[in-house]
């Protein structure tokens, strides 16, 4: 484990722990409003379905006391995490309207609470007082035990395939291996915010640009919902490790719901406390 003893929770600036470590290795997401807190509730009934010793920690913006309540009960490690001490100019050309007027999202639709600017403080898993942290977004699930995946070197993600062949030469950021390291912060700070510089879907391509060799995970220790639809080829239940629910939201009604009705009942199903279901015994998807 790091130099943190089990009695202290000394962070850098930037990040403010509740509660001290226990473990030398914890999977972490990131919760940056209100409206992430079903999501992350889900992911985290999940992650204790699979049985793990490691540290469940929520990274977290803008939440209200009660709003950390319903995470602390279900056992998160909370971490207060400030924005990065980015520059005027790269906020302006990285917030909401900016951003998507410049590189619109034509293939899905971004939910309204959607704020990219927040998707850099993922960087700050760098900065946490672990030896090895798995990201997860806090719209996925985990079916299936993956604590492997700290003993993946770093930088590992799994390719952004969800609606044709060539999302397997990009990476998803939303599940990835880190090693948390001061060094390795600096040097991301550096690379991340210069002039002229942007990152057309935030630290995605920020993470893919600074791990460019990065290891490629399967697809199933990341699958995107949209596979379900444009890609059923590629869906099987007995391999899925984590499912995550890119663009719409299974918390949301949206226009795709009734398409993806089996995952959000699988989705449903976990966020209530359920029992993980017999996934060989779900339906597949319609070729």
């Amino acid at each position: 484990m790091n130099s943190s003893s089990p009695s202290t929770a000394h962070l850098p600036e930037g990040l403010l722990a509740e509660a001290p470590c226990h473990a030398d290795r914890a999977f972490v997401t990131l919760v940056s409003n209100p409206d992430y807190l079903p999501g992350a509730e889900a992911l985290l009934r999940s992650l204790r379905l699979t049985g793990t010793g490691a540290d469940l920690v929520v990274m977290h913006r803008g939440l209200q006391p009660e709003h950390l309540d319903r995470l602390r009960q279900l056992g998160a490690r909370l971490i207060a995490a400030d924005l990065l001490p980015t520059s005027e100019a790269f906020d302006l050309a990285h917030a909401r309207d900016a951003l998507h007027s410049r590189a619109a999202f034509t293939r899905g639709g971004k939910p309204d609470f959607h704020t990219p600017l927040d998707n850099f403080v993922k960087l700050r898993l760098w900065q946490l007082d672990y030896d090895r942290c798995a990201f997860i977004d806090a719209d996925a699930i985990v079916l299936r035990p993956v604590d492997k995946l700290f003993d993946m070197p770093e930088f590992c993600a799994a390719p952004n395939v969800y609606d044709g062949l060539d999302g397997f030469h990009r990476m998803n950021s939303g599940v990835f291996t880190a090693r948390p390291d001061p060094a390795t912060f600096r040097a991301m700070m550096g690379h991340l915010d210069r002039p002229g510089v942007f990152w057309r879907r935030t630290d995605q391509t920020f993470l893919q640009d600074f791990f460019p060799d990065w290891h490629g995970l399967s697809i199933n220790h990341n699958l995107l919902q949209y596979v379900w639809m444009q890609m059923p080829g590629l869906w099987s239940w007995d391999d899925i490790r984590i499912l995550h629910f890119q663009y719409e939201k299974p918390w949301q009604d949206h226009d795709k719901a009734d398409r993806l009705r089996p995952l959000i009942d699988l989705w449903r199903t976990i966020a209530a406390g359920g029992p993980m279901p017999d996934l060989s015994a779900l339906p597949g998807p319609s070729a």
